[in-house]
């Protein structure tokens, strides 16, 4: 069942070419563009956002192949990748870059300082020095501030609404320059919560992975909180997989990991970010300067409830939590 989810506001998204038609814009023109991704150009998030901002591009008469030439550049997982990807996409003197979160946009920020850079998915501007503050960014950066540390207290107590007899929770995180900012809201969200917190896991190898689920059975964990990163996007359905393996109730920030078979998520839709990206792109193209845009943040976040996932491990989700979910996969 399916509840309309609007998810609000979002800086950030592929440079696109506006239609010659309209006023400001050049006849003829074809924008180049390129985009640094984190994942491979086959993987299923990559072709799920990629649709969903061609969809925004098409919207504001933006189309691939026409008036917009995108150059991809893929880290198949390897943010470690970022930076020489970047530089490659500097040398081709393109019109704008799409970072796709924090650490592709600070590997973008020091390959340039004037190619316009937007950022669909951020975590905490202002704290990752990438942004002076969010009311006038500065730079040649636009972005989304879409990880909100603030949300975790409420994700906390809808996890604990589906397990009512939580008591330890492990997290994992990710490679990342925020993720003990991270990791510090989630062991406040515990706190308060009344439960206590398994020693976090900091990964940066895909290796390690099952070791970090075994741990935290081994720790006594009645579940897992998998925070946002790069990546956990990239090797999301190891994750999910280990996830089940160890019958381990995890919690999500985004849809596509329930939909791909983890068990719940409460945030921001990544699809529809990507969609309202296109109104940055627009924007710079048409001439307005990246540092004059505000970063924003989504002002609805979304609940989905894998109910298949929830039979495998043998849980009962209450009807109440049911109802305040905004899709359950059955």
């Amino acid at each position: 069942m399916d509840r309309p989810a609007f998810i609000g506001t979002v800086a950030g998204g592929l440079l696109t070419a506006p239609l010659a038609a309209e006023g400001g814009q050049e006849a003829g023109k074809v924008w180049r563009i390129g985009w640094l991704l984190t994942g491979s150009l086959e993987s299923h998030e990559t072709r799920l956002l990629r649709d969903a901002f061609r969809e925004g591009l098409r919207e504001r008469g933006y189309i691939e192949g026409q008036n917009i030439v995108i150059e991809y550049r893929p880290a198949d997982g390897r943010i470690e990748r970022f930076p020489r990807l970047a530089s490659e996409l500097v040398r081709l003197n393109l019109d704008l870059i799409v970072a796709a979160n924090t650490p592709a946009a600070r590997a973008a920020q020091q390959a340039t300082t004037t190619i316009p850079i937007v950022v669909p998915m951020m975590g905490d501007p202002v704290g990752d020095g990438l942004v002076t503050s969010l009311a006038q960014p500065g730079d040649n950066l636009a972005e989304v501030a879409n990880v909100s540390l603030r949300l975790y207290e409420k994700r906390i107590e809808i996890l604990k609404a589906d397990l009512p007899k939580l008591r330890r929770l492990a997290t994992l995180a990710g490679p990342s320059i925020r993720s003990d900012a991270i990791v510090k809201a989630v062991k406040e969200a515990v706190r308060v919560q009344g439960i206590q917190g398994v020693p976090p896991r900091f990964l940066t190898d895909p290796a390690e992975l099952k070791g970090a689920f075994a741990d935290a059975i081994e720790a006594r964990a009645d579940a897992v909180v998998i925070t946002p990163n790069p990546f956990f996007n990239a090797h999301r359905d190891r994750v999910i997989a280990l996830a089940a393996r160890y019958r381990l109730p995890a919690l999500y920030e985004f849809r596509d990991f329930v939909e791909a078979g983890g068990l719940m998520c409460y945030g921001a839709d990544n699809k529809a970010i990507y969609r309202r990206a296109a109104t940055y792109v627009d924007r710079i193209l048409k001439g307005e300067k990246p540092a004059d845009l505000p970063v924003e943040e989504p002002t609805k976040v979304e609940l989905v409830i894998n109910l298949k996932t929830s039979k495998a491990l043998g849980l009962t989700i209450p009807p109440s939590l049911l109802t305040r979910a905004d899709q359950v996969i059955e």
